[in-house]
C-alpha cells in the first residue's frame, strides 16, 4: 500500500509541476502539432492576423486557466514579456484586446477540439491499464449556477424554489469520461427543468460516445431499461 502512496504522490506533484509551469507558447506548439495542425486550422473562423488570432488566442486562454493567478491581466503580461524576448516590438498591456479576441473563439472549435484531443488519449491508453484489455466509461451529471444575465434566464431558468430576481440561472451536465486517464470524452448541456431536460434525455445526446466493447459505469439513475436496451443492441 506504500508504495502505491508513493506513486499517487510522486504523480500528483508531476502533475502539479507541469500544470504550474505550462505557459501559452506550450499550448500553441501544441495546438499546431502534426496531430492536432489540421483539425485546428478546420475550425478556425475567418479573422485578420492582429495582435490575438485565434489559435494564439485559445492558447493563451488555455494557460490563463491553468495558472495560478488566472487572471486576464497576468496572460497578457506573460504574452508581452514573451514578445520583447523573441524580438518582437512592444504591445499595450492593456487586456481589452485580448479579452474580445477571447469572446470571439467560436464555441464549435473549444468543444471540438475537446472532444478530439479525449479520443487521442484513449486510442494511445495502453491495454494493461484498462480492465481486462476493455476501456471503461464513466457516465455522472451535475448542476452548475451561471451567470444571472436575461439570455441565461431564458435558456437555463432558475429553479421555481428561488424566487424571481434572487437566484441564479442552473444548468444541467451530464459527461462521459474515462475511467484510465480521466479525460471528458463528451458532454452534454441543458436546463434543469422542463422537457428534455433530464440526465436521461442529456446522455442520449452523447450515446455515440460509447463503442462496442466498452464497459459503462453509473449509479442507478441511469438503470432505465431503454437505457440498458441500447446499450446490448
Amino acid at each position: 500500500m506504500s508504495s502505491i502512496n508513493q506513486s499517487t504522490h510522486a504523480t500528483q506533484h508531476q502533475f502539479n509541476k507541469i500544470s504550474s509551469t505550462t505557459d501559452s507558447y506550450d499550448f500553441f506548439n501544441l495546438l499546431t502539432s502534426p496531430e492536432l495542425l489540421d483539425k485546428t486550422e478546420s475550425l478556425l473562423p475567418e479573422h485578420r492576423e492582429r495582435l490575438f488570432p485565434p489559435t494564439e488566442t485559445l492558447s493563451m486562454f488555455l494557460a490563463q486557466v491553468m495558472s495560478q493567478d488566472g487572471s486576464c491581466q497576468s496572460i497578457v503580461n506573460d504574452s508581452v514579456i514573451k514578445r520583447l524576448f523573441g524580438g518582437l516590438t512592444a504591445c499595450s498591456t492593456a487586456t481589452g484586446g485580448y479579452c474580445k479576441a477571447r469572446a470571439r473563439l467560436p464555441l464549435n472549435m473549444l468543444s471540438t477540439l475537446t472532444r478530439y484531443t479525449a479520443h487521442l488519449m484513449a486510442q494511445q491508453t495502453p491495454k494493461h491499464w484498462q480492465h481486462r484489455g476493455r476501456p471503461v466509461r464513466l457516465i455522472d451529471g451535475t448542476t452548475a449556477s451561471m451567470p444571472d444575465t436575461q439570455a441565461n434566464q431564458s435558456v437555463y431558468p432558475q429553479p421555481a424554489s428561488q424566487k424571481q430576481g434572487l437566484g441564479f440561472p442552473l444548468c444541467r451536465i451530464v459527461g462521459i469520461t474515462c475511467l484510465v486517464n480521466g479525460v471528458l470524452l463528451d458532454a452534454a448541456i441543458g436546463p434543469c427543468k422542463g422537457k428534455g431536460s433530464s440526465e436521461q434525455d442529456l446522455l442520449r445526446q452523447i450515446l455515440t460516445t460509447f463503442e462496442a466493447g466498452d464497459i459503462v459505469l453509473g449509479d442507478a439513475y441511469f438503470g432505465s431499461y431503454f437505457f440498458l436496451a441500447w446499450l446490448i443492441e
